[in-house]
């Protein structure tokens, strides 16, 4: 068994760094080696490199975000050997809810530790094409609309930067809610689920769920199961600004599956169009417009 560490010494505003530092004083007696991210999609980089040259079981241990946990799932998927796991290091940390899995760096060096040997545990993946990304998996979710253009605005603003710095960062996302609120306008959408084909006049967003959680805690698909095979599908459509902020305000507990204007589906093969190019985020990264083509690869990776 090979033991790699990737780590994004950049997450949570360079808290990744700190917080691997005190991982690593854990691990006395265990052989591995360490990589560090140097720059966007290096992760990818590193998890294909190391799953091209694997003769054995390998497990990968991913120190960083939801964005980091992305980039090494993109890399690790086409290679059978390698194994998945997690130290959370990042402002959202949703892969770490979603999989229930430790909430903190410390639980999970331990139960790692205490799991390394065993074969772990299969999970569902999402897979996405569009005119700007050939193709591209995520393992939380992936959306278009409003919710993807809060993470785009998000994830570039550097409001984000001083809110990690006070163990905030989440807060982010519900200022630019407010912020785009304002400003951004509904439009038609046609989406298609396993052939069937549906049309919303006035949609907010579309978000394709593999496990409950998006935002940094929001149960937007209280329902949806990462093993089962399937995708949840929650559409907005029709509503005003202001119920659109009772929206969100209720997603934390999923009470926004009660409102008339929230559609829920599964599917396993799944189509979006706007009117117009629209933002489209997987795991909470920006990966280009509208339209996108997504499915799901039931059991197509490991985690311990």
């Amino acid at each position: 068994m090979h033991v790699h560490f990737i780590v994004n010494p950049k997450a949570k505003n360079g808290l990744s760094k700190k917080i691997w530092n005190e991982v690593k004083t854990k691990l006395t007696g265990l052989n591995y080696q360490v990589h560090f991210t140097e720059f966007p999609k290096h992760a990818t980089q590193i998890a294909e490199q190391i799953g091209c040259t694997a003769t054995k079981e390998t497990i990968l241990i991913v120190v960083g975000g939801d964005g980091t946990m992305n980039e090494v799932i993109n890399g690790a998927i086409p290679f059978p050997l390698i194994r998945i796991a997690y130290i959370p290091a990042g402002s959202g940390n949703d892969f770490a809810r979603g999989f229930h899995l430790p909430a903190t760096p410390q639980e999970s060096t331990e139960r790692i530790l205490t799991v390394l040997g065993q074969s772990g545990t299969y999970y569902d993946a999402g897979y996405f094409q569009n005119k700007d990304t050939p193709h591209g998996y995520f393992v939380n979710s992936i959306g278009a609309g409003f919710d993807a253009q809060i993470s785009l605005s998000a994830n570039r603003s550097i409001i984000k930067k001083w809110l990690n710095k006070a163990s905030m960062g989440n807060m982010v996302y519900a200022f630019y809610l407010i912020k785009e609120l304002f400003t951004y306008k509904p439009g038609l959408c046609e989406i298609s689920i396993d052939g069937e084909k549906y049309q919303f006049t006035k949609t907010w967003f579309i978000t394709i769920s593999n496990h409950p959680y998006y935002g940094g805690g929001m149960k937007i698909s209280p329902t949806a199961d990462p093993g089962d095979g399937k995708l949840n599908i929650t559409v907005v459509d029709r509503l005003s600004k202001l119920k659109l902020l009772a929206v969100f305000i209720s997603v934390f507990w999923g009470g926004h599956t009660r409102f008339k204007e929230v559609k829920t589906f599964q599917g396993e093969k799944i189509d979006i169009d706007f009117k117009g190019l629209i933002p489209v985020h997987a795991d909470g990264e920006y990966i280009g417009s509208t339209p996108v083509h997504i499915e799901v690869k039931p059991k197509s990776w490991i985690i311990l």
